[in-house]
């Protein structure tokens, strides 16, 4: 072997079987630089959702708003699907997916009174929670006769049962939870959007909080079968962190909110925490049958849209149940 400054050397064979054999080790990044990737990616992205949610303009503000449902439902549903996939799931991937939008689609234009509108002529006002709700009943029954619709012009005559399973199950995991969020928007007779950021800011800070300390205290785990990184710890910090955010969010801005106040804030606070950390942990069941780390990888630090979403998606309900029930009930 020759060197380009024309000095001579001899290399084995041996040798050059000992160098080319030798593992590239890729760095690991350290649990500070998961959580700042986690951190800068998760202000961005909620920055630019609650900048367009809070917009003055009525176009721009449900326009966008519509536009990232639609987006993060449709996302994550392929990416549940894509799961099911490595999981060896026969489902109707197309078929979930057009579903999703319509039901997404559908919901969006039954709180505004675009269908009102376009039935009798004038713009209505979402005056009862009724009205989504029975659309989204009525949607999902004719979903599941068309899904049986097309089982039957399946060329294969296996798994029917289980691929329509699948199908229906991913449509209600994302899209269905995900609806929850449109209906605390345009609640009735009440400023949806601080329930939203209400509710986004309390999730967020249980998964801030279980994170950070699980990773600095964290000796205990919860179910490592299905999380080894999940510990008791990061339960109660988890729980800690979401209630103290509770409280302040409720003391500075509870007087935007109907019905709010410290006991409700300390409830919603262990509540909403507590429902993120399952959440948590059911989509976590799901990436470790898949045998993958993460949903996807379109958010640094974060993973999937999944990833990103799988503490909201029963937080929602929850919020929206609480909301209609207990904060707003005559």
């Amino acid at each position: 072997m020759r060197l380009k400054s024309g000095l001579a050397t001899t290399v084995s064979p041996d040798t050059l079987f000992e160098m080319s054999d030798t593992p590239v080790v890729a760095q690991t990044p350290s649990k500070a630089q998961v959580f700042l990737r986690r951190l800068i990616t998760t202000v961005i992205l909620w920055t630019v959702i609650i900048a367009a949610l809070f917009s003055s303009n009525r176009l721009v503000a449900n326009g966008v708003f519509i536009v990232l449902i639609v987006f993060l439902g449709t996302a994550g549903l392929g990416e549940f699907y894509g799961l099911a996939e490595r999981c060896n799931l026969a489902c109707f991937k197309w078929c979930g997916l057009f579903g999703g939008v319509l039901l997404m689609s559908g919901t969006f234009l039954q709180l505004t009174g675009e269908i009102s509108a376009f039935t009798t002529g004038y713009v209505g006002v979402y005056d009862s929670p009724a009205r989504p709700n029975d659309f989204e009943t009525g949607f999902i029954i004719l979903f599941v006769l068309g899904l049986c619709v097309r089982r039957f012009v399946s060329r294969s005559n296996t798994t029917g049962i289980l691929t329509i399973a699948t199908t229906l199950f991913g449509l209600m995991y994302v899209p269905w939870l995900l609806n929850f969020i449109q209906k605390i928007n345009f609640f009735p007779a009440v400023d949806g959007k601080f329930y939203v950021l209400y509710f986004i800011v309390v999730t967020k800070f249980s998964d801030t909080g279980a994170y950070v300390v699980g990773s600095l205290f964290g000796r205990h785990k919860m179910i490592p079968r299905i999380s080894p990184g999940k510990t008791w710890e990061g339960f109660g910090g988890a729980l800690l962190l979401s209630t103290a955010a509770s409280l302040v969010f409720v003391h500075f801005l509870g007087d935007k909110m109907t019905g709010m106040h410290r006991l409700h804030a300390v409830v919603l606070g262990v509540l909403l925490s507590s429902t993120a950390v399952i959440g948590d942990l059911i989509e976590s069941l799901f990436k470790r049958e898949a045998g993958v780390k993460d949903s996807g990888g379109l958010f640094p630090g974060i993973g999937g849209i999944l990833d990103l979403l799988d503490s909201l998606l029963f937080n929602a309900p929850i919020m929206y149940l609480y909301l209609r029930h207990i904060l707003t009930h005559p």
